[in-house]
């Protein structure tokens, strides 16, 4: 293929005067060409005509046709230093005009927003949607949770170096090449072939507006499902996290048995689904109230300084030597317990002279039988409640259309423990069973309710903690 040949080409694949383009490319796309990059960016300009522009991305090693571009005496370059672009033509000044001046490298302002406005197209020559650096330019836009900021040195034309930080900058790995398929079938792309290159032009308004769209439906929507890729697994534990934390009113944490076995493992799933608290009740199957002073110190320390939050410490049952539990408690960290109801009084006065807060949580008393043991507590005592609804399965009671209101437990309830069981105490996942999770979930929300929801708190759950999230999610999309 030569020169002319090209242009050829380009113009049946759908590019003409006056056009703007951003142009990702690869020269070794089309196959053997007489002539070097300069006639294969002649070739576009001479398509596009003297008010046309071409536009390259020109951020990094991006091949030798963005070189080229960059390299020529009449190419305007960007005047970031993140997203750089580079333009010949018409509306090349326009385009890169104040780039280091905008919030984002990529969004509102920039000049891959400009080009959209201007009704201009990508094209990508030789490869494929991995070279779009116009997506980012939607997740920009959408504020995607798991972006974050990068810092560089700028200098503008007229004064001195300054250093700027730009928002909503892309991270690792992205699934845009699973974006192509949508492309094709909105019907917002042209697909042909130039040489051996295989040539995808597509307008730039149309593609973001599209991009909105299914990122404002789903948020992981460039993210892939690969269990195995640690970028999209981060970057879908940041989106999970930030809608528990921007968007919900209540706390989010997960038993320790849910999590894992060892502490370091308990830390990577936690952080893997995007939780950052957890609620001690067993470590290393053993009860963690059972373990010794110095142990347990070791394990909150661990899981503090690796930035998990310790929402409290489960205690099945209240030892017997209340002190030593009490001084291992407290040297170890923890502020909050959650405990059956004690057989003595004054174990309650030892736990709130010691400066600790405490949930007291149904085991296997019925609602009523509850009430009337709780009711000389809390006058003396300022506590909460913790709800199990598969203990109040195990009462026979119905958890949402008896317990919740005959307890009327919206006046007391400090945490919702997020599991399920049939009757006959088989685990299931949550709206599985007979705990009527859903229901209590969606009242407690209505109360915009302050308190914990922890996933796997007082009854084991039959699956991984990913399980438990993706069914928890599962059922806040269906409320």
């Amino acid at each position: 293929m030569n020169r002319q040949e090209l242009e050829s080409a380009l113009k049946k694949a759908g590019l003409k005067r006056n056009d703007i383009v951003l142009l990702h490319s690869s020269l070794l796309s089309l196959g053997e060409f007489e002539g070097g990059p300069d006639d294969v960016i002649d070739a576009f300009l001479r398509v596009l005509g003297p008010k046309g522009t071409l536009v390259v991305p020109v951020f990094g090693a991006l091949g030798i046709l963005t070189e080229t571009v960059k390299k020529r005496k009449s190419a305007v370059v960007s005047t970031a230093p993140v997203g750089t672009l580079a333009a010949i033509g018409g509306k090349a000044k326009e385009i890169c005009a104040d780039h280091w001046e905008c919030e984002t490298a990529h969004g509102e302002g920039t000049p891959y927003l400009k080009i959209a406005d201007l009704g201009g197209y990508v094209c990508l020559l030789g490869v494929d949607q991995d070279r779009n650096t116009t997506l980012h330019s939607i997740e920009a836009l959408l504020k995607l949770p798991y972006l974050s900021d990068t810092t560089a040195t700028v200098t503008p034309k007229k004064g001195k170096p300054k250093t700027k930080t730009w928002k909503y900058y892309p991270g690792p790995h992205r699934d845009f090449i699973g974006l192509d398929k949508l492309f094709r079938e909105a019907g917002i792309m042209r697909t042909s072939s130039v040489g051996n290159a295989v040539v995808r032009l597509i307008k730039a308004r149309e593609m973001i507006d599209l991009g909105l769209e299914l990122g404002k439906k789903d948020p992981a929507f460039v993210l892939c499902d690969n269990p195995s890729c640690a970028d999209c697994v981060k970057q879908r534990a940041a989106i999970f996290s930030n809608r528990i934390a921007n968007h919900e009113s209540f706390r989010l944490s997960a038993s320790s048995r849910l999590a894992g076995y060892y502490v370091p493992e308990i830390i990577d799933k936690l952080k893997a689904v995007g939780i950052h608290a957890v609620e001690l009740d067993y470590v290393q199957g053993l009860s963690a109230v059972t373990l010794p002073a110095e142990k347990l110190a070791a394990v909150c320390s661990e899981l503090t300084a690796a930035g998990i939050e310790i929402s409290a410490l489960r205690i099945p049952v209240i030892p017997s030597d209340t002190d030593k539990m009490l001084s291992a408690v407290k040297g170890a960290g923890i502020e909050r317990l959650i405990l059956p109801l004690p057989r003595y009084p004054e174990t309650l006065e030892k736990i709130s002279d010691a400066g600790l807060r405490f949930s007291l949580v149904n085991t296997q008393e019925t609602t009523v039988d509850l009430n009337r043991l709780l009711m000389p507590i809390r006058k003396k005592h300022s506590c909460c409640t913790t709800f199990n609804p598969v203990n109040f399965v195990r009462a026979n009671e119905h958890p949402f259309l008896y317990s919740w209101h005959v307890g009327r437990f919206i006046k007391c309830i400090g945490q919702l423990d997020l599991v399920d069981a049939k009757w006959d105490m088989t685990p299931t996942p949550l709206a599985g069973g007979n705990a009527e999770i859903k229901e209590l979930i969606s009242i407690i929300r209505c109360h915009h309710y302050k308190g914990w929801f922890t996933l796997g708190g007082g009854a084991p759950y039959p699956g991984t903690l990913k399980d438990a999230v993706n069914n928890f999610t599962n059922l806040l999309d269906n409320i």
